[in-house]
């Protein structure tokens, strides 16, 4: 694929993906970083089905929406309730 061969689309959400990866990373907070990483993971979700990957796209909505906040969440909440 050439520069050329892009169209509008898929550069819009190419550069989508790629101000939004370093959004992710410089998030401190881990509440407010799965909630902009599950934002992240749709415009993930967008970049796959522009390029016509339907089913790494719903895995990735899969991954991104509920497997990992839920993983995410639960391990928060334990390390809090050990503390107390």
């Amino acid at each position: 694929m050439t520069i050329a061969s892009i169209v509008p689309l898929q550069a819009t959400v190419f550069v989508l993906v790629a101000l939004g990866a370093p959004v992710v990373v410089l998030t401190r907070d881990p509440l407010k970083q799965i909630v902009v990483s599950g934002i992240f993971g749709y415009t993930l979700v967008a970049a796959f089905m522009v390029l016509q990957a339907p089913d790494v796209a719903l895995s990735m909505l899969v991954v991104s929406s509920v497997a990992y906040p839920i993983v995410v969440l639960s391990a928060i909440a334990r390390v809090r309730g050990k503390r107390k």
